[in-house]
């Protein structure tokens, strides 16, 4: 395991509950001076977002253990390594990114017939643990699994695949798993997250249909001023609240 600029232990009790949250995607980081790029925003961040995608599950080929070990040397920041595997690969993925630095990993939802296992050995690697929900599958399957989990994330496009426009049913989706959070008495232990079609327009929307952290791509990495832009970001109302 890689030890060396861990973010301190209760990392994930300590982040705000007041305010929306800025996951910045190192997707959208330049990725040819990715440690410039870090150094830049560091101090913006509430947590990296690491997508990583093996070209089966999800269209893209993204990110590797080696880069994840190298991204932890440069940051104290929690890092969430969202993988999109197949279900063969899925355990030895889990182990190669607790190993490069993860502090929390997400699965998928349609991980279905191995997420047990899955959810077992991140606890069991002392990792916090979650659950991504591709756009087109019912909220509802994440159900069983809440209590096992730190986040959820919900995708508001389709996955793998940049520059989308935010899905008429991701808003509503929020709310339903808020419900759910709810009702099982979970609101306060699971963050609820949004991922994808990320925008100026979008994001008030999200955050008032209960978003509680969302991944920034070019909305933040491309942001002239972006102590500017979080101070906008970390104002938004939440559910209820006035604007």
């Amino acid at each position: 395991m890689t030890a060396s600029n861990k973010p301190a232990a209760g990392w994930l009790q300590a982040l705000p509950r007041n305010r929306l949250l800025g996951e910045f995607s190192l997707w959208s980081a330049d990725l040819c001076n990715m440690e410039v790029d870090i150094r830049r925003i560091d101090a913006h961040v509430d947590l990296y977002h690491i997508d990583v995608a093996d070209g089966h599950f999800a269209p893209a080929l993204l990110f590797f253990p080696d880069l994840v070990a190298r991204i932890r040397r440069l940051t104290s920041r929690p890092l969430h390594v969202h993988l999109m595997t197949s279900d063969d690969v899925l355990l030895s993925q889990i182990r190669q990114f607790a190993e490069a630095g993860a502090d929390l990993i997400s699965i998928h939802v349609e991980n279905a017939a191995v997420a047990e296992e899955a959810l077992a050995l991140i606890a069991e690697l002392g990792v916090e643990a979650g659950m991504v929900l591709r756009i087109e599958t019912p909220v509802e399957t994440v159900k069983p699994w809440l209590s096992k989990l730190a986040f959820v994330t919900l995708l508001g496009t389709a996955i793998g695949v940049k520059g989308q426009g935010l899905s008429d049913e991701a808003c509503p989706r929020l709310e339903a798993v808020r419900a759910m959070l709810q009702e099982a008495g979970l609101e306060d232990s699971v963050r609820l997250a949004a991922d994808g079609g990320i925008r100026e327009n979008t994001v008030p929307r999200l955050r008032a249909a209960s978003a509680e952290t969302v991944v920034l791509g070019s909305l933040a990495f491309g942001d002239p001023d972006l102590a500017a832009r979080m101070a906008w970001l970390h104002a938004l109302p939440g559910p209820g609240q006035a604007a």
